[in-house]
Formats: structure tokens, sequence, C-alpha cells
């Protein structure tokens, strides 16, 4: 990792950090441009790009027509003829009308080129629910990016991690996925969480990308999770802590690369694992990272892991059945308290 020196006193929303790591980078390389829909003048709906059109202009920060695979594949063509776009994809639901541009082009071409193309591009796109959008604009489907092959994955919590994770990924030479959740940018007809508005360095830096980090330190459960989740567990191992157990809490970061060491690091000292994840429960990052403790004979369980993430349905509006469905603190420490039983 890449760490300033400079004190960081001022905070950031990750929605921020995002604007002023894309920002330092267009200063730094002229390669770098924007594209998107609503990321021009009004700056993003989730305002990620909010003050880069003023500065540089219609040229390097273009809105673009409501059709993804066009602008996406643009991107890829850009990026392939050594140009560095930053394309957002609004809802992360949308990648149905253009997978093909995303999956089998952006995700493909280094490999069908023999690494003589490389594809230098990110796309950022919006995930997760909680505020009654209903089925089409509130999921999260990190499994689905990190399952396919031939791009990087990364999911940040906080804003200090947001800024340093977006560096990295402009500046990575491999396509890079940057999934950020919408109840952590600091838009307040979103609802905010106030954790992940945090202390941002002024000065560029990046976060290592593949490296996961340890939220909280504790000794008697490992709470592992990515995005929103981290807040979650966060808020279960405060009230478990009043309980007089303790809880460390591992914040991923990224999911590809997955950092499987210091997740079974973590559980390795505690004994036992709860995987937290707002994307569905089956096929998912929590069944992965189950399997990867599992898988390692070396790391010995006091009780079989729990995994509290979203229901095999799809997203209600109704509010008190979205809520009902959507992993909390409260779910957390209910499954803390159900492995203590059956152990």
């Amino acid at each position: 990792m890449t760490t300033t020196t400079k004190s960081a006193s001022r905070k950031l929303t990750i929605a921020r950090a995002m604007a002023e790591a894309t920002a330092q980078e267009m200063r730094a390389d002229p390669r770098v441009f924007v594209m998107g829909e609503d990321i021009g003048p009004l700056g993003g709906v989730f305002g990620n790009t909010r003050g880069l059109y003023d500065e540089f202009g219609a040229e390097r920060v273009r809105d673009t027509p409501i059709s993804e695979t066009a602008f996406i594949g643009a991107a890829v063509g850009a990026a392939s003829d050594g140009m560095r776009p930053i394309v957002e994809l609004m809802f992360v639901d949308f990648f149905g009308v253009c997978m093909d541009a995303i999956y089998n082009l952006m995700a493909k071409n280094t490999y069908f080129s023999g690494g003589k193309v490389k594809v230098p591009m990110v796309l950022m796109t919006s995930t997760g629910g909680g505020y009654s959008d209903a089925g089409q604009h509130s999921q999260c489907l990190y499994a689905t990016f990190a399952h396919l092959p031939g791009m990087k994955v990364v999911v940040p919590s906080n804003a200090h991690d947001a800024k340093g994770l977006m560096t990295a990924a402009i500046r990575d030479d491999n396509p890079v996925v940057f999934m950020y959740h919408k109840s952590l940018q600091g838009m307040g007809w979103l609802g905010t969480e106030k954790g992940a508005t945090v202390a941002v360095p002024e000065e560029s830096y990046t976060v290592e990308i593949g490296k996961a980090a340890v939220a909280r330190e504790g000794n008697d459960v490992s709470l592992v999770s990515l995005g929103a989740g981290v807040h979650h567990c966060l808020r279960a191992a405060r009230a478990l802590e009043e309980e007089g157990f303790s809880a460390e809490v591992v914040d991923l970061r990224s999911l590809v690369p997955l950092d499987r060491d210091t997740v079974r690091a973590s559980v390795a000292r505690t004994g036992r694992l709860i995987v937290v994840d707002e994307d569905y429960h089956s096929y998912g990052v929590s069944g992965e990272i189950i399997a990867s403790v599992a898988e390692h004979a070396a790391t010995r369980l006091k009780a079989a892991p729990k995994r509290v993430a979203y229901p095999d349905i799809p997203i209600p509006f109704a509010p008190t059945m979205e809520q009902w469905a959507l992993p909390s603190a409260d779910k957390i420490v209910a499954a803390f308290h159900q492995m203590l039983n059956e152990s």
C-alpha cells in the first residue's frame, strides 16, 4: 500500500472521495476521462463526479445517451487504444443490457489478445437497497461480477478506502469494477451511514487492491463483510461487547483478488465465523468465504460458520418487507447466539 505522511483531519463522504481521486488522476494523466449518464453538469446521480465537468469540460466528462451497451463498449475501445476511461453504470441492476460489453469485451480482450491489448478502465456502479426502490434498482450482485474471470472487483466501506481504491483502480492496467453502496455515499435523500464519512488525506494515495482490513480486533468471533455490511458488523460488535463478547470485524474491501489469508488468520484466532452479505444467500460471497476457511486444513473451528445474507427472493418494494430481508446488526447478534447454542 502507498500511504501518506500528511495529517488528514478533514472528513469526506465516499462520493466526495471518489470525485477527488478522479480529479487528481485527470490532472495527472490526460488519458483519463469519464463517461456515463448524468455525470456531467449534474455531477452524477450519486455525486461521484461532482465538480469534474466545471474543471475538465465536456470533452473529458462526457454525458452519454441512455445506451449502456454503447458507452461501455466505447470505453472498452478507448481503453484498448491507450486511454484510461472511467465509465459509470448508474445501477448495477442494469448490467443485463450491457453484459456482453462488460464480460465478453472488457474482461476478456486482454486474454484474447495474448496480453498484447490492455484494457485499463474502471466501471463504477451503485449497489444496495434499503430505501424502497424495488427489485430493479436495489441489488448488490457482488458475486455475479466476482465470479467472472478477467476483472478486478472492489467494494469500499468508507471514504478513505474509496479514494485510495479509486486511485489504484484508475492506475491499474486491468479492468476494475468499482462497486459503491448507495447508503454509504453521503447523499441525504438515500440516508447516510455516518461511519462511512471518515478522514481523507488531500494528497493522492492508493489502497492496495486485494488486501482486506481488520476494522476491529476481537477474540470470540470473526465477522466478515464488505461495503455497507461492515457497518452492520461494527454495530453488532459493539452490541456483543456489552454482553461481554469480543468480535473481530474484517472488511474485505476487494473481492477480486480476494484476501483469503486475512480471513483465515482472523478465524484462526477466534475459532468462529459469521459472514454478512447484502447479495443473495446462495452461490455468493458468503459461501465463498466459508469455503475458503473450511478448505484450509490449518483452521480449527469451534462452531459451524453462519451467514447473514439476503434471502433468495426478488427485492420487495414495500419498506417493511425490504427491511425484513436486509442484513442487520440484530441478525448478526442472533446468529452469534445461535452459534453458541449449537456448539
